[in-house]
């Protein structure tokens, strides 16, 4: 716990200023690709002139790496303002703060079925949305994210950074996890073990699911969790109606999940099974496909609880450390503005590049 707790203020001791700039990186391939047609287009364009042999004679001291060597420096100095223009920030004063709030884990089911497309634009990233909407209007509570298809995983230990929640969020997706189905037991087991207080009396785990689950121990891992005093919402994304899982490649639909049978999956939410749940922890069962009424409904059954005062660090003073990446940067400039596409002579005597063989 210790190490957990050592993981989140070094995550917070850092800020990007303007995460926009990355986008600048984009012209790294660009100049690469340009580089090596221009290599091509020189090559073909010499000769037309002279041979590879009588061109080595011509020019004796042109030199074969150092073009490459020019680009690799001008792809550094470029990175590194990228990263200055970021303006990368370290926290410099760190206070404890005083917060009222509740315990929450999300519990996000990324299995196969989750890529049905009966709730726009497919219920994983319905889900997703759901999340980072709730997210938005907590301000003290602690959350965590767990993320489970046919086995459950952490993903993000309780915390009050929403910024790394949805960070985390965001990366969620249904290759996370290899074996595939839906294990409702081992999601609600594992988002039991997140808090981390014995004093919390509000713990709450919102669970988002189609509610297909592959597992028979959904009841008893909710009655386990209720004796640890959890309260489960769940929230039930899809239709009863069903879609196929469909099977993409770049984005593009190609065919669609079937069984041994031959015949198309269609994957139907399973409202029965969340509804159980959610009372066996004498929580509530949602239809996750209206937005509003998530956000209303969370934030009445919050309101609702009894606010636990406790503790937090947080960085109060951060200061600037683009510097340090412009500098570099000028000095990558530099070198590659003196380095001379011809051969250097010390380097030319110790032959590390087989350059005087012939």
């Amino acid at each position: 716990m210790e190490e957990t707790q050592f993981l989140k203020v070094l995550f917070k001791m850092y800020q990007i200023d303007a995460y926009e700039y990355i986008y600048f990186l984009a012209i790294l391939p660009v100049f690469w690709l340009a580089f090596i047609l221009m290599l091509r287009w020189k090559r073909k364009t010499q000769v037309k002139f002279a041979s590879l042999e009588l061109l080595e004679v011509l020019s004796p001291n042109r030199s074969k790496f150092k073009p490459g060597l020019k680009m690799i420096f001008l792809s550094f100095a470029i990175t590194l303002l990228v990263l200055g223009l970021m303006n990368p920030k370290i926290g410099t004063q760190l206070e404890t703060v005083k917060r009222e709030g509740v315990d929450i884990v999300f519990a996000i089911d990324v299995s196969k079925s989750m890529l049905a497309e009966d709730i726009a634009p497919n219920r994983l990233e319905k889900s997703k949305r759901l999340v980072s909407a709730i997210l938005n209007q907590l301000t003290s509570d602690r959350v965590g994210i767990i993320a489970y298809a046919a086995q459950a995983i952490p993903q993000l230990p309780i915390t009050t950074d929403y910024s790394a929640a949805k960070m985390f969020l965001q990366a969620l997706n249904t290759e996370m996890l290899s074996s595939q189905g839906t294990a409702l037991d081992s999601a609600i087991d594992l988002s039991g073990t997140f808090f981390d207080d014995e004093d919390q009396t509000n713990r709450v785990i919102f669970l988002i699911s189609d509610g297909e689950d592959h597992s028979e121990d959904a009841s008893s891992a909710a009655s386990r969790a209720a004796a640890m005093g959890i309260k489960i919402f769940t929230l039930g994304v899809g239709t009863e109606a069903g879609a196929p899982i469909p099977i993409k490649r770049n984005n593009v639909v190609e065919s669609y999940k079937k069984d041994f049978d031959g015949e198309v999956v269609i994957t139907k939410r399973n409202q029965e099974i969340l509804e159980a749940i959610a009372n066996a922890t004498n929580g509530q069962y949602q239809d996750g496909n209206d937005t509003q009424a998530v956000l209303e409904f969370a934030s009445e059954q919050l309101k609702a609880m009894d606010k636990k005062e406790f503790e937090a660090k947080k960085f109060v003073s951060y200061k600037d450390r683009f510097q340090p990446f412009l500098i570099a940067a000028l000095l990558f400039l530099i070198i590659d503005l003196f380095l001379f596409e011809t051969k250097t002579k010390w380097v030319q005597k110790l032959n590390l590049f087989n350059e005087n063989e012939k």
